[in-house]
């Protein structure tokens, strides 16, 4: 009878040693899948690379949280196995959260609770009482959930054992992080650009930060790594679905394998395995699900209707990007977008999505009073153009999804309109997110979901309003003839 030695190397590394060549084939297979866009890449054409990526190497290297798959199979081969697990052992115990945990501390000056003590809500004392009971795991919450104010809590709850990193994906989350650390009173420091601050008992910190530093580490420059790395017993992700990126899943898995806590919050978890998988061995599985939905029937989003806008293009090209080069730098097309928007805007603030950057220069030059925000903006400008919203009632923000479809906070957006927004789920639901945020005037936003008759622009409809309808947003489609 063949026999398999499992050793549990870290707190998501194992090994699994003894394997045939066939049974070790059958398990690279079974976790092999296809990279997107993998086929458009140079290495792919040129037949260095097949475009797959596996998560059981031919070696028998793979994941603790691919055992429950794994151990199956090698019943079904009639291996034995023997498990040695060479993990650090912790005594982690945590005290269930109340809404009143955290109500010593008072909100500060300037905040829209001045002076008012910390009090969480039903949802969020759910969604941290989850995590203490799951060291490692994954919980979908619905943006404008107060996921900081979660990750500050949790941060607080283990620092009897150890330091936490907070990863986010984007400067503007830090920001935002780390005054909501603060606002709980906690020791917090942030690592990027020219802030590196890694002594502190919390430290917030982009997956692009952290990479940076670990190719620092391999340059032997470790003094600061091991700084950061020293007493860390939790990773916190925030926007998990970034994680499905290959260099974030490599320092989680890799870097920072040794960490036993392990949690990620994000308002979508994506729907191709591929990603899920990622998520998956590098934090763990998905335990519940706080929904937009949820949240506006407790008040405490913004409710919502979005209008599909069908615009009449009587074109067809072979492949998408020529017809999306077309559809979003066309001018007469951008012109009457851009005049629809001014007409919005009547009724509100209005934040305009994109996905290039032409698109963007296009539709300012169409609406003069509007303000392009891109990744080329300086985070000074673009704070400045954010906060112009808190007073403002006709104020135009064109953005690309890359800038503003995570991360920023801007409650009285009245209407979020979507050029072109695509079939990804993530992006779709996300972008959504931007405008469900309530305010103290507004208890609605109108979604503008732009699109084309065209074919490839039709098929990615047909998968929003599949998303819309999982979601449960209501929506009404449009046709428009602007020629």
């Amino acid at each position: 009878m063949p026999h398999c030695n499992i050793i549990i190397k870290d707190e998501v590394n194992v090994k699994l040693e003894g394997l045939d060549l066939v049974t070790r084939r059958k398990l690279t297979n079974k976790f092999k899948y296809e990279i997107p866009g993998a086929r458009f890449m140079p290495a792919v054409r040129l037949g260095r690379w097949d475009g797959t990526v596996s998560f059981f190497s031919q070696g028998g290297l793979t994941f603790v949280n691919l055992l429950d798959e794994i151990v199956p199979i090698l019943e079904a081969n009639n291996y034995t196995f023997e498990l040695k697990d060479n993990r650090e052992q912790y005594d982690l115990h945590f005290d269930k959260v109340s809404a009143e945990s955290f109500s010593d501390v008072k909100w500060p000056v300037g905040h829209t609770n001045e002076g008012e003590p910390i009090v969480l809500r039903d949802h969020q004392v759910e969604v941290i009482n989850n995590f203490l009971d799951n060291p490692q795991c994954l919980q979908e919450v619905a943006t404008a959930a107060g996921k900081t104010i979660i990750t500050a809590a949790l941060s607080k709850l283990i620092e009897p054992y150890g330091r936490s990193i907070i990863i986010v994906p984007n400067k503007s989350l830090v920001t935002q992080t780390e005054e909501d650390y603060r606002n709980m009173g906690l020791d917090v420091g942030v690592y990027f650009g020219d802030r590196k601050e890694p002594g502190h008992t919390h430290t917030i910190c982009t997956w692009q930060s952290l990479n940076i530093l670990e190719k620092k580490r391999q340059n032997a420059e470790d003094n600061l790594i091991e700084m950061f790395k020293k007493d860390v017993v939790c990773v916190i992700v925030d926007e998990v679905h970034m994680a499905k990126a290959d260099v974030l899943k490599r320092l989680l898995t890799n870097v920072y394998g040794y960490v036993p806590i392990r949690w990620g919050l994000t308002g979508t978890i994506p729907k191709k395995e591929y990603e899920f998988k990622s998520l998956l061995v590098s934090l763990g599985d998905v335990i519940n699900k706080v929904s937009a939905v949820e949240l506006q029937e407790k008040g405490l989003l913004a409710q919502l209707q979005i209008e599909i806008m069908q615009m009449t293009d009587f074109v067809e090209y072979k492949n998408y990007r020529e017809e999306q080069t077309y559809l979003v730098t066309r001018k007469k097309r951008i012109d009457y977008i851009g005049k629809l928007i001014e007409q919005m805007a009547k009724n509100g603030n209005t934040l305009v999505l994109v996905d290039r950057i032409k698109s963007g220069e296009m539709l300012q030059e169409a609406v003069p009073d509007s303000t392009f925000v891109s990744g080329a903006t300086k985070a000074g400008d673009r704070k400045d153009t954010y906060d112009e919203i808190k007073e403002s009632t006709g104020k135009i923000i064109i953005a690309t999804y890359g800038v503003a479809a995570v991360g920023i906070n801007l409650p009285r957006i009245f209407n979020l309109v979507l050029l072109e927004p695509g079939k990804s789920f993530v992006r779709v639901i996300q972008s959504i997110g931007r405008g469900i945020r309530k305010a103290k005037d507004k208890d609605f936003v109108q979604i503008w979901d732009i699109c084309s008759s065209a074919k490839f622009s039709k098929r990615h409809l047909t998968e929003r309003k599949k998303f819309y309808r999982e979601a449960q947003y209501p929506f009404s489609i449009t046709k428009v003839d602007y020629e």
